[in-house]
Protein backbone atom coordinates (compact mmCIF):
# COMPACT_ATOMS: atom_id res chain seq x y z
CA UNK A 1 0.00 0.00 0.00
CA UNK A 2 1.42 3.04 -0.86
CA UNK A 3 0.06 6.63 0.74
CA UNK A 4 -1.87 9.10 -1.34
CA UNK A 5 -3.21 12.98 -0.42
CA UNK A 6 -6.85 12.52 -1.37
CA UNK A 7 -8.52 15.71 -0.57
CA UNK A 8 -7.14 19.48 -0.03
CA UNK A 9 -9.64 21.74 0.72
CA UNK A 10 -9.49 25.41 1.49
CA UNK A 11 -11.95 28.49 3.42
CA UNK A 12 -11.42 31.49 4.44
CA UNK A 13 -13.89 33.20 6.77
CA UNK A 14 -12.26 37.07 7.13
CA UNK A 15 -8.90 36.78 7.79
CA UNK A 16 -9.38 33.34 9.00
CA UNK A 17 -8.01 30.35 6.40
CA UNK A 18 -9.21 26.60 7.52
CA UNK A 19 -7.07 23.79 5.36
CA UNK A 20 -8.40 20.41 5.06
CA UNK A 21 -6.77 17.55 4.15
CA UNK A 22 -7.36 13.48 3.66
CA UNK A 23 -4.37 11.69 3.50
CA UNK A 24 -3.61 7.85 3.49
CA UNK A 25 -1.10 6.67 4.82
CA UNK A 26 0.39 3.07 4.15
CA UNK A 27 0.83 2.17 7.67
CA UNK A 28 -1.10 1.00 11.11
CA UNK A 29 -2.38 4.00 12.98
CA UNK A 30 -0.15 2.74 16.00
CA UNK A 31 2.88 3.17 13.77
CA UNK A 32 1.59 6.77 12.66
CA UNK A 33 1.00 7.74 15.89
CA UNK A 34 4.56 8.75 16.53
CA UNK A 35 4.67 11.00 13.68
CA UNK A 36 1.82 13.41 14.72
CA UNK A 37 2.88 13.22 18.81
CA UNK A 38 6.52 13.53 19.45
CA UNK A 39 9.48 15.86 18.96
CA UNK A 40 10.96 13.31 16.72
CA UNK A 41 8.20 12.26 14.83
CA UNK A 42 7.19 15.38 13.98
CA UNK A 43 10.81 17.28 12.83
CA UNK A 44 11.39 14.43 10.48
CA UNK A 45 8.02 15.32 8.40
CA UNK A 46 6.62 18.89 9.26
CA UNK A 47 8.99 21.04 11.59
CA UNK A 48 11.37 21.36 14.85
CA UNK A 49 9.91 20.72 17.88
CA UNK A 50 11.93 22.13 21.18
CA UNK A 51 9.27 21.74 24.07
CA UNK A 52 6.14 19.00 23.63
CA UNK A 53 4.36 17.91 26.51
CA UNK A 54 2.14 14.96 25.31
CA UNK A 55 -1.00 15.85 27.42
CA UNK A 56 -3.82 18.17 27.56
CA UNK A 57 -2.69 21.30 28.36
CA UNK A 58 0.86 20.80 27.60
CA UNK A 59 2.96 23.20 26.21
CA UNK A 60 4.30 23.11 22.72
CA UNK A 61 6.79 24.78 20.30
CA UNK A 62 7.02 24.28 17.26
CA UNK A 63 9.69 25.55 14.88
CA UNK A 64 8.49 28.97 13.11
CA UNK A 65 5.09 28.46 14.35
CA UNK A 66 5.54 29.38 18.37
CA UNK A 67 4.62 28.17 21.50
CA UNK A 68 1.45 27.09 22.70
CA UNK A 69 -0.19 24.96 24.49
CA UNK A 70 -2.08 20.83 23.54
CA UNK A 71 -5.51 21.64 23.07
CA UNK A 72 -6.91 18.22 22.45
CA UNK A 73 -4.94 14.62 23.35
CA UNK A 74 -6.25 11.26 22.49
CA UNK A 75 -3.70 8.71 22.46
CA UNK A 76 -3.40 7.12 19.01
CA UNK A 77 -6.34 9.03 17.82
CA UNK A 78 -5.96 12.90 18.06
CA UNK A 79 -3.40 15.43 18.75
CA UNK A 80 -3.91 19.28 18.50
CA UNK A 81 -1.94 21.89 19.25
CA UNK A 82 -2.79 25.34 19.15
CA UNK A 83 0.35 28.04 18.85
CA UNK A 84 0.86 32.27 19.16
CA UNK A 85 1.89 31.92 15.19
CA UNK A 86 0.66 29.43 13.50
CA UNK A 87 -2.95 29.48 14.91
CA UNK A 88 -4.49 25.32 15.41
CA UNK A 89 -3.07 22.51 13.90
CA UNK A 90 -5.14 19.20 14.57
CA UNK A 91 -4.51 15.50 13.34
CA UNK A 92 -6.85 12.89 13.82
CA UNK A 93 -5.91 9.27 12.83
CA UNK A 94 -8.76 6.46 11.82
CA UNK A 95 -8.21 2.97 10.81
CA UNK A 96 -7.98 2.66 7.06
CA UNK A 97 -8.60 -1.05 5.90
CA UNK A 98 -6.55 -3.68 7.49
CA UNK A 99 -2.95 -2.10 7.51
CA UNK A 100 -3.79 1.74 7.11
CA UNK A 101 -4.55 4.52 8.31
CA UNK A 102 -6.11 7.60 7.51
CA UNK A 103 -5.15 11.29 8.18
CA UNK A 104 -7.98 13.65 9.13
CA UNK A 105 -5.66 17.08 9.60
CA UNK A 106 -6.94 20.67 9.81
CA UNK A 107 -4.89 23.89 9.97
CA UNK A 108 -6.76 27.02 11.17
CA UNK A 109 -4.58 29.88 11.15
CA UNK A 110 -5.09 34.55 10.54
CA UNK A 111 -2.88 35.93 7.98
CA UNK A 112 -1.00 34.55 4.70
CA UNK A 113 1.31 32.60 7.14
CA UNK A 114 0.26 28.76 5.34
CA UNK A 115 -0.50 27.17 2.17
CA UNK A 116 -2.62 24.11 0.53
CA UNK A 117 0.99 23.59 -1.40
CA UNK A 118 3.07 23.54 1.51
CA UNK A 119 1.20 21.05 3.28
CA UNK A 120 0.64 18.80 0.34
CA UNK A 121 4.17 19.02 0.42
CA UNK A 122 4.53 17.92 4.00
CA UNK A 123 2.29 15.37 3.59
CA UNK A 124 4.40 13.36 1.28
CA UNK A 125 7.56 13.73 3.56
CA UNK A 126 5.39 12.20 6.08
CA UNK A 127 4.47 9.12 3.48
CA UNK A 128 8.29 9.09 2.21
CA UNK A 129 9.22 8.50 6.23
CA UNK A 130 6.38 6.30 6.82
CA UNK A 131 7.28 3.79 3.85
CA UNK A 132 10.73 3.73 4.37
Amino acid sequence: MTGSIEQGTSQTHGNTHILHFLVRLPRPMAEVWPSLSTPEGLAAWFTPVDVLQPRLGGTVTLGDLGTGRVTAWDVDRVAEYTVENGGRVRFHLERDGEHGAALRFTHEFKGEAETEGAWRTRFEHLIDALAS
